[in-house]
């Protein structure tokens, strides 16, 4: 449910022409859908569904879509679109967000956003991309990750158009008889060709059970919601077609399923990672959020234009002619994104410093306003640089110390080092500005 590992998913994706098919087992009162305010006046739904698949993987069926748009505009009743999360990983980085944008985008035309934490689904844990069962949370680690998720996500989403939700409300009261009546209503065969239970069942690696009810769990949250429209990343594509099946066993028009890709990292080859060391975090000092962004290649961060900005598609299209036309330097455009990123997570007063101060350390050369101080006792023997740099925390051992400053990584008072076996002089009352890489600044004092 919601942003998760890399792993695309292998599955049929059953007709949505055919006619609803109403199971004998339906529950007898599924969780009652909040009813939309009606009469709401939207834009053609044409030119919604042309907004709304700006930087979509997929959208099955996309002719579904331009219906329900239609339906929706002719009824003046807003499309109920869900998006699930599990709360295992509360700090956000730019890649979580594309989905969550996408959400700001369906709720910016009107309709009705839930943002679904799987406070139950949580506790069964998503096995997307894992070679092996995933780790179980627990009820409180749920609670706390949940709450984080919450204070996050409004920082993209408008939280008086938001509904939140809690998946625990329905799925706690099915009972094992509930669960057995869900669990009819698809196959062992089906949910095998998933690539990753595929690949542990051909490799005789345990698969628990209960891994096998997430999928289904997650079919009944639409069947619950009432689902017009589920989102969520590629890797997520085989769990929201079960969703599709499971809402015409329940004798529900299926669900819309439109996925949003896999974000690269500031490496451009990797998904965005902290594992990895390639993620912007949202709630990442905005100096070091703009850093990261201007780090990025001319060709990547029209990526990060399309998923990571509202800025429609023609006007990312005109700002790329102007590059390629040599009217607007890719420097200057890649500026405006990092400070427009800057804003939505940190305000604009904020981006302009993180701009005023990343022109003030990298064209004109110059030390950061804020730097860390570290002071250390003086004495009569010189510090060696390598050790002085696992001490200020900048590097990990001597050897990757002596590797940084042999590749030109290590400025010392602005002049770049150049030697591993540089000592300076601990003399008291001596101060030196040391640098490492593009952004590391740290002022050390002997006393």
């Amino acid at each position: 449910m919601g942003p998760g590992n890399p792993g695309k998913a292998r599955a049929r994706k059953g007709g949505g022409g055919s006619a609803p098919r109403v199971s004998r087992s339906a529950p007898a009162r599924p969780p009652a859908r909040r009813a939309p305010a009606a009469g709401q006046v939207f834009r053609p739904a044409q030119e919604q569904f042309e907004y709304l698949r700006k930087g979509a993987a997929e959208i099955i069926r996309a002719e579904e879509l331009l219906g329900k748009l239609e339906r929706s505009r002719a009824t003046g009743r807003p499309l109920t679109v869900k998006v699930g999360y599990d709360p295992s990983a509360p700090d956000l980085h730019l890649g979580h967000t594309v989905v969550l944008r996408k959400m700001k985008h369906f709720q910016d035309l009107g309709h009705r956003v839930v943002f679904l934490i799987g406070d139950f689904t949580g506790m069964i844990g998503d096995p997307t991309g894992q070679s092996k069962t995933r780790p179980v949370l627990t009820p409180n680690e749920v609670k706390v990750n949940a709450e984080t998720y919450r204070k996050q996500v409004f920082k993209i989403l408008d939280p008086e158009k938001t509904v939140v939700e809690f998946n625990s409300r329905w799925l706690g009261k099915l009972g094992a008889a509930g669960f057995i009546r869900l669990a009819s209503k698809y196959t062992v065969a089906r949910l095998l060709e998933r690539d990753d239970f595929a690949r542990r069942y051909r490799a005789g690696q345990p698969i628990g059970l209960h891994e096998f009810l997430y999928p289904l769990a997650q079919a009944y949250d639409s069947v619950a919601l009432h689902a017009d429209v589920e989102m969520g990343g590629t890797d997520q594509t085989f769990n929201l077609l079960v969703g599709r099946e499971v809402m015409r066993e329940y004798g529900q028009e299926p669900q819309v399923v439109l996925t949003m890709p896999l974000l690269e990292g500031l490496d451009g080859v990797e998904k965005m990672s902290k594992s990895l060391g390639n993620y912007v975090g949202i709630n990442e000092p905005p100096r070091e959020i703009y850093g990261k962004i201007m780090s990025i290649s001319d060709e990547l961060m029209w990526r990060y234009w399309t998923l990571c900005t509202d800025l429609a598609p023609a006007d990312i299209d005109a700002l790329r002619q102007r590059v390629q036309s040599g009217d607007l330097h890719p420097k200057q455009a890649k500026a405006d994104l990092a400070r427009r990123i800057v804003a939505d997570y940190h305000g604009e007063r904020a981006a302009e410093a993180a701009a005023a101060e990343f022109e003030k350390v990298f064209a004109r050369k110059e030390s950061p306003e804020e730097v860390r101080e570290v002071r250390l006792p003086s004495g009569p023997e010189p510090i060696w640089v390598p050790r002085l740099l696992v001490t200020l925390g900048l590097a990990k051992s001597n050897g990757e110390a002596r590797r940084l400053i042999q590749q030109g990584g290590v400025s010392l008072d602005g002049d770049r080092l150049s030697d591993p076996e540089r000592e300076i002089p601990a003399t008291a009352r001596a101060s030196h500005l040391v640098k490492v890489g593009k952004r590391h600044f740290v002022r050390v004092r002997f006393d």
